[in-house]
């Protein structure tokens, strides 16, 4: 005769074949704990959980719009008449001097700077391997639309590195390309309705508070 079954075991083979409710396509799993397999939201952790996602995406976007409100001040915007080196240094500096030269289409100059400069800083061999050549193709290549100005000699020395791409290998183009945008592009700056528009605006803000 077949053996019985206690209770016991019946109600342990029952609770094997209970299967989790089925979820919809596409519907995330919910975040459970060891104590609520559900994810409800009766759950203690799970209500914890939330409360600190709520928070810190608040501060997140409490520190993006802040950034977002920042503006140079008087003194700074005043301070760039004086030194194109700060300027460049300045991010608002920078955007705003980005947005004259593309007033002049001559935005790829600022860009190949910012470029090499941020080539200079890497040490990875093959990351800089690979930003090298594409800043070659973006703005030495005479195919680029990009393309900025400088003169054979150094461009001469730019094809030459190409074989064993360095982190300083633009160097000598960078400072070309940094002395035409000084003697060139700086002084209409300081003249542009760009940059006095911007002052303005400082000097009335200053009168306000």
């Amino acid at each position: 005769m077949p053996r019985s079954v206690s209770g016991v075991e019946m109600r342990k083979r029952q609770a094997a074949h209970i299967e989790a409710p089925p979820q919809a396509p596409g519907q995330p799993r919910p975040n459970t704990c060891c104590l609520c397999w559900c994810g409800c939201c009766k759950c203690l952790w799970n209500e914890d959980r939330i409360e600190r996602s709520e928070r810190q995406t608040c501060t997140k976007m409490d520190s993006i719009e802040a950034a977002e409100e920042q503006h140079p001040s008087l003194e700074e915007v005043l301070s760039w008449a004086r030194s194109f080196e700060m300027m460049l240094r300045s991010l608002e500096g920078r955007e705003i001097f980005r947005e004259f030269l593309r007033s002049e289409y001559s935005e790829d100059n600022l860009l190949f700077w910012l470029a090499c400069e941020d080539l200079k800083k890497e040490t990875n061999p093959s990351v800089v391997d690979e930003k090298a050549r594409i800043i070659y193709e973006d703005y030495v290549s005479i195919l680029s639309p990009k393309e900025v100005s400088l003169d054979s000699r150094v461009r001469e020395g730019i094809n030459q590195s190409l074989a064993e791409p360095s982190n300083l290998m633009y160097e000598e183009a960078q400072l070309q390309i940094y002395t035409l945008m000084h003697r060139d592009s700086f002084p209409r700056f300081l003249n542009s309705s760009v940059y006095r528009d911007l002052l303005a605006s400082r000097r009335r803000t200053c009168l306000d508070t």
